[in-house]
């Protein structure tokens, strides 16, 4: 009998998205989204990476250009934050890949304060970067996807916090359950460019940058709620953000897909 309680190991590829470019945003470092970036490589995408951090980024690319040597990965700095910058990205990688078929919004911020004591900052930063930012960058997208007549795909990383409540996560919580919504109404208006608009909504993936910035102690009692009695691993995330990249999902749009295991 399988235990669901032990995390398997990522699965192989399929060719799932051979042929195919990807643009993935916040992709440095060991979360979701690197391990984004990982398996579209997986299933045969190029990759351009992005994320604020200069250093790690460019780690992340020598790490995936060693590992994937036939597939053509590259990085773009880009503060989400910043319309120039989004627009920069999207125009680098139609220019470094020759087009653009996959934009993964991945760039987020969290934290865990009560509403009482949030600042105007701590609010304002969350919902810029979660919310604001991923706007920024489907529209810089949705411009080059209309000027190209080509199509594509956009996947957004929301969370199941769009739809409950957790104590300390107003802000985290509301820019998530935006970016739901902003999901499904740039699908509707995409739809006429041939542009699918999906989000998936994980329950909780741990990943050592995620254990820097929220208590252990909670991390443990959101694993412990879930029915496999664990979190999930990025991959596993990542491997249902490369299926709605894919063909396997041509009638899916405006979705929410939730990642999770979670008792009903």
């Amino acid at each position: 009998m399988t235990d669901l309680s032990v995390a398997p190991q990522p699965v192989s590829g399929h060719g799932l998205l051979a042929g195919r470019t990807a643009v993935v945003t916040a992709a440095a470092g060991t979360g979701i989204g690197s391990a984004t970036a990982r398996r579209l490589l997986d299933e045969g995408a190029d990759v351009v990476v992005s994320d604020w951090h200069e250093r790690r980024l460019k780690q992340t690319e020598e790490e995936l250009a060693a590992a994937y040597p036939d597939r053509r990965v590259a990085s773009a700095v880009c503060d989400v934050t910043s319309t120039e910058q989004v627009d920069g990205l999207i125009a680098a990688a139609a220019d470094r890949l020759g087009r653009i078929d996959i934009l993964v919004n991945n760039a987020g911020l969290g934290g865990e304060t009560p509403v009482v004591d949030m600042t105007d900052e701590q609010w304002d930063k969350v919902l810029d970067i979660t919310l604001n930012g991923t706007f920024r960058c489907t529209r810089a997208a949705l411009n080059y996807f209309r000027a190209a007549g080509h199509g594509g795909v956009i996947v957004n990383n929301a969370s199941v916090l769009g739809w409950r409540a957790q104590h300390g996560q107003a802000h985290y919580a509301a820019a998530k359950a935006g970016v739901m919504a902003l999901t499904r109404c740039s699908a509707v208006e995409a739809a006429e460019l041939g542009v699918r608009i999906n989000a998936v909504a994980p329950s909780i993936a741990r990943h050592p940058f995620l254990d820097k910035v929220t208590s252990s102690d909670l991390l443990d009692r959101l694993a412990e709620g879930e029915a496999f009695g664990r979190a999930a691993e990025p991959w596993e995330v990542a491997a249902t953000i490369a299926m709605l990249a894919s063909d396997y999902t041509s009638y899916l749009t405006g979705e929410v897909v939730s990642v999770s295991s979670q008792r009903a």
